[in-house]
């Protein structure tokens, strides 16, 4: 009689053969045997199911972290659980100039992390493993554990779940008051910090071998068990995945955030008689705002505020070209704010057919208080000062790009001495979460409650109208689309 086929379970490979035969076994020991080896099968399987679904639970809460730094500290609370741990420390290292480089303690303050890296880089954990601990040829587990010893989670079945462990090399400490191996300074700090072991473990993927380090401090003597370090290495499989593409989106960021900034103004020029200050806060893709202010010929100065529609690259890039073109033509007829703005949006049109644009162009004489405005789909300026608080009645006009020929007429106006002109850009409004009427409202209230000594400071009101018109930090909230311009020119 031929042998019965195994089931197959999705996900397990059958770990007890089938009876050479299909005769029941015999009574007494061998039933006992047989119970004793179901049991032994079922208390295996609910083990894994065990493992598995803590896994998957510490996977979901990794995935909804939205920043680096959570995912960091997600990683160490994930890290702390897995391995029995009461503290962690990750520490990051900048492969490329541009990356983020950064420490993060769980249960650790900054004194205590200042610390921990007093410990000679010989003797640190982690900073060895930062400073190029070396893995096995081929793939292999390379192990150091100090002088704790430990077991190769190898020599322990963990069935169809050993086969995903990502190799990681690790350093353990059970046991850091006795290893005499270990330098003075870091069984000292160990002792201050009050943490008796720890076990490291490097930060790596395939793709990215040397994104840092983590490690997780004890207080007593104790190491994770063979189970233990395997689930760890299968977290931080995935974590480091998550951390990696994190760490690639900051490096992204960072280019872009250099770029907008070698197209803005680097600082704001001296102009005698007119004080400025000017915020400038941007998304997390790169919006397209601008400002600038530019001396010009017989003691004028001309101020600019605008925006190219979309985010990223590009846009930052066509906002660099629109800005220097605006330049060019406010040197030659920036006494006509219309005639600037008519030329660039002729500009806009041939070289740039896809975006739009809104833009205000001001041109001021300080010695007077003079000031003459055209705005192409842009916010009205508004007027601060100790007798009034007003918005400057501009002529209802479209963005630039949008009509085949753009057209409006100018405004001219006179400040009174001590008055304050505000320039911003629409995401100012946006960011306060309300109806356009509202959100003008709103900026318009937080500028006129201004004391009398921060209005007569252009850096302390426009910092004032930011915490006032945008209130629980929205103002500095780096994931909102909407970019932040605001200009403001005391005279």
């Amino acid at each position: 009689m031929s042998a019965p086929q195994r089931s197959k379970v999705a996900g397990f490979k059958p770990v007890i053969s089938p009876p050479a035969q299909t005769a029941p076994p015999a009574s007494g020991s061998g039933a006992a045997a047989a119970a004793e080896q179901s049991a032994a099968v079922h208390d295996r399987l609910a083990s894994w199911v065990t493992d598995l679904t803590t896994l998957q639970e510490l996977n979901e809460r990794l995935a909804g972290a939205a920043t680096l730094d959570d995912v960091l500290r997600e990683t160490l609370r994930a890290g702390a659980t897995l391995v029995g741990a009461q503290r962690g420390l990750i520490a990051l290292e900048a492969v490329e100039s541009n990356g983020p480089e950064r420490t993060i303690g769980l249960g650790l303050g900054r004194a205590d992390i200042g610390e921990l890296e007093t410990v000679p880089r010989s003797s640190s954990s982690y900073a060895r493993i930062l400073d190029g601990l070396p893995t096995a040829a081929g793939g292999d587990r390379a192990d150091d554990r100090g002088s704790g010893g430990g077991v190769d989670p190898r020599s322990e079945d963990l069935g169809d779940l050993g086969d995903l462990a990502y190799p990681y090399p690790e350093i353990t400490h059970p046991d850091i008051a006795t290893d005499e191996a270990l330098d003075p300074r870091h069984r000292e700090v160990a002792a201050r910090l009050g943490y008796a072991a720890s076990h490291a473990t490097p930060l790596a993927t395939p793709a990215a071998p040397r994104i840092g380090a983590a490690v997780w401090l004890y207080d007593e003597p104790a190491e994770p068990t063979a189970r233990q370090r395997h689930l760890l290495g299968l977290y931080l499989r995935n974590a480091t995945e998550h951390i990696a593409r994190h760490l690639e989106l900051a490096r992204t960021r960072a280019d872009l955030t250099a770029l907008r900034d070698g197209l803005l103004p680097s600082r704001l020029p001296r102009v005698p008689g007119v004080a400025m200050a000017v915020r400038h806060r941007t998304g997390p893709r790169g919006g397209g705002d601008w400002y600038d202010v530019l001396p010009l010929p017989e003691g004028a100065l001309g101020l600019t505020v605008g925006g190219v529609t979309g985010s990223g690259a590009g846009t930052v890039a066509a906002m660099g070209r629109l800005r220097a073109s605006l330049r060019a033509y406010a040197v030659m007829e920036g006494e006509d704010p219309v005639a600037v703005l008519s030329d660039l949006e002729l500009l806009l049109r041939l070289t740039e057919p896809a975006r739009s644009a809104t833009a205000l162009f001001a041109y001021v004489e300080p010695s007077v208080r003079r000031i003459l405005l055209a705005g192409a789909g842009h916010c009205p300026p508004l007027i601060v000062g100790p007798h009034r608080t007003e918005y400057v009645e501009t002529t209802l006009s479209a963005p630039l790009g949008m009509l085949a020929c753009w057209e409006a007429p100018s405004v001219e106006l006179t400040l009174y001495e001590g008055e304050t002109l505000l320039l911003y850009s629409d995401g100012l409004l946006h960011r306060t979460g309300e109806e356009l009427d509202r959100a003008f409202a709103r900026l318009h209230a937080a500028a006129a409650c201004a004391p009398p000594s921060v209005q007569a400071d252009p850096d302390a009101l426009v910092d004032h109208v930011l915490r006032a018109a945008l209130p629980d930090g929205r103002a500095e909230q780096q994931d909102h689309p909407e970019d932040v311009v605001l200009l403001a020119a005391r005279f």
